[in-house]
C-alpha cells in the first residue's frame, strides 16, 4: 500500500467537485442544467435564439418525474403537453414524433413518458444551442464578472462561505 502517489489520478472526479460557476457549466451541459444560475443564463441565452421553450420543455420533464399520484401526474402531463407538444402549443418544440405521442397516453401517465422526447431535446440542446452558449456574450461576461470576484478582497471571505455552502 506504499503506492499512493498516483490516488488523485484514478479519482478525476473529485477535481470536479470544486468546479463552479462557469467552469462547471463548461464541463457539460448537465452540470449547467443542475446549477439553477446556470440554468438562468442558459434560458436568457435561448430566450435571444427564440428557442427557450426547450430548456422550459427539459425542466417541465425533470419535475414531470418527480410528481407524485396519478390526478397530479394526469394534470402536469396536460400541461406539458399543452405547453409544448400539441399543435396548437404556445411554446411547442421541434420533436420527431411529437404527433404520435397522442392525447390518450396523457389519461394513463407514467413518469418516464416523456423520456424519449426529453432527450430528444436535451441532444438538440446539446450539439446545437449549448456549444453557441459557452461563445455567447451572456456566459463569457458572466465568466468575466466571477474572475472579478474571485479577485476582490471580500472573494477572499467569501469563498469561505461558498466552500461551506458547497460542502453540505
Amino acid at each position: 500500500s506504499e503506492h499512493k502517489i498516483n490516488d488523485s489520478e484514478s479519482h478525476p472526479s473529485s477535481s470536479h467537485q470544486t468546479l463552479k460557476g462557469t467552469s462547471k457549466w463548461a464541463t457539460s451541459l448537465e452540470n449547467l442544467l443542475e446549477d439553477p444560475e446556470g440554468v438562468k443564463r442558459f434560458r436568457e441565452f435561448l430566450k435571444k435564439e427564440f428557442s427557450e421553450e426547450n430548456v422550459l420543455f427539459w425542466l417541465a420533464c425533470e419535475e414531470f418525474k418527480k410528481t407524485q399520484g396519478k390526478k397530479q401526474m394526469q394534470e402536469k402531463a396536460k400541461e406539458i403537453y399543452t405547453t409544448f407538444l400539441s399543435s396548437k402549443a404556445s411554446s411547442q418544440v421541434n420533436v420527431e414524433g411529437q404527433s404520435r405521442l397522442n392525447e390518450t397516453i396523457l389519461e394513463t401517465p407514467h413518469p418516464l413518458m416523456f423520456q424519449k422526447l426529453q432527450d430528444q431535446i436535451f441532444n438538440l440542446m446539446k450539439y446545437d444551442s449549448y456549444s453557441r452558449f459557452l461563445k455567447s456574450d451572456i456566459f463569457l461576461n458572466h465568466k468575466k464578472s466571477e474572475e472579478q470576484e474571485e479577485n476582490s478582497p471580500e472573494a477572499q471571505t467569501a469563498a469561505k462561505r461558498a466552500s461551506r455552502i458547497y460542502n453540505t
